[in-house]
């Protein structure tokens, strides 16, 4: 049945049609940006409204922390837009490495939000303040807590499926984000109650749960850049070239991601009897079966070997 569905299916192996395929991806990723900023700075726009009536500091710093993170968006548009571009004679496998740099800056940014808000609460705890306005600011934060969580949502749902780790990671940056502005709904609470020192304890919690974020934020971004890729993205790609006519062992598999985009490079054991057209038409039918077995793969390089050749 799936290779009935598979040929009844209408599909296209043209180059032209990747290439479509990742200009498509990369509109995703942008539209994602752009919408986050929208959210994002509306959300901070209204929490503003509310600093400026209650003079809350912690609030203040639950603002400007989403201001600046609805600017994370500036560096994955820019990689985004770069993997736009053709390769080079000098960058040959294109710019789509741009979006692990943007990564690289995004977990820059989830690390300095740990530090400010660890920073915030141990001052708050040395230096207590009132405030006043406590319910508009309860209501801000509960407000920044759900504008964070709608982006968040929004971009990791993006960045899985066109398979940007640091559109995921701008995704998880924004969940904690959202955690720290219930920070400011549970000071707030705390001071309604006549509790100074709740607002800053809560604060310190806060930057334990960003630090758990920015772990697994870098940890992914890490392994992006050391090209590693999931093993079982290595072992389907195995059984698909075991699987392919004519293909007499598989020598090597190698994935990596460019961007969000996979490339393969392989060698398999054909017969040694066999003419250089008969070899290459089993290299290309094996290209083919794995360009549809392995997810977002657009490119692979693959070399046949007559049997014996290395024995």
């Amino acid at each position: 049945m799936t290779g009935l569905r598979h040929a009844l299916t209408p599909h296209s192996h043209d180059p032209a049609g990747r290439v479509d395929t990742e200009l498509e991806t990369s509109r995703a990723g942008l539209r994602a940006l752009w919408i986050s900023l929208i959210g994002l700075g509306a959300t901070a726009a209204a929490q503003a409204v509310v600093v400026a009536l209650s003079g809350s500091v912690a609030l203040l710093g639950d603002t400007l922390h989403n201001a600046a993170d609805a600017l994370t968006a500036v560096p994955l548009g820019v990689a985004f837009l770069l993997g736009t571009r053709a390769a080079t004679r000098r960058y040959t496998y294109g710019f789509g490495r741009a979006e692990d740099l943007a990564g690289v800056a995004i977990v820059a940014t989830i690390a300095a939000s740990a530090a400010f808000a660890g920073y915030e609460a141990v001052r708050r705890l040395l230096q207590p303040q009132e405030m006043t306005h406590i319910p508009y600011v309860a209501a801000a934060g509960l407000l920044g807590f759900a504008g964070n969580e709608i982006v968040a949502r929004y971009r990791m749902s993006v960045g899985r499926r066109i398979g940007s780790a640091a559109l995921v990671a701008d995704g998880r940056h924004a969940r904690a984000d959202g955690f720290t502005s219930l920070a400011v709904l549970l000071g707030a609470g705390g001071a309604a109650l006549g509790w100074r020192w709740a607002d800053p304890a809560v604060g310190l919690l806060i930057t334990l749960a960003i630090l758990l974020v920015l772990k697994d934020a870098a940890r992914d971004i890490y392994r992006r850049l050391m090209d590693a890729v999931d093993p079982s993205l290595v072992d389907r790609a195995e059984t698909c070239l075991r699987a392919t006519p004519g293909v007499l062992g598989v020598r090597s598999v190698r994935l990596r991601w460019i961007g969000h985009r996979l490339h393969a490079e392989t060698e398999i054991t054909v017969g040694a009897e066999l003419s250089l057209a008969a070899a290459h038409a089993i290299a290309v039918d094996a290209e083919h079966r794995l360009g549809h077995a392995v997810p977002r793969l657009t490119s692979a390089l693959i070399h046949p070997d007559p049997e014996h050749a290395h024995g």
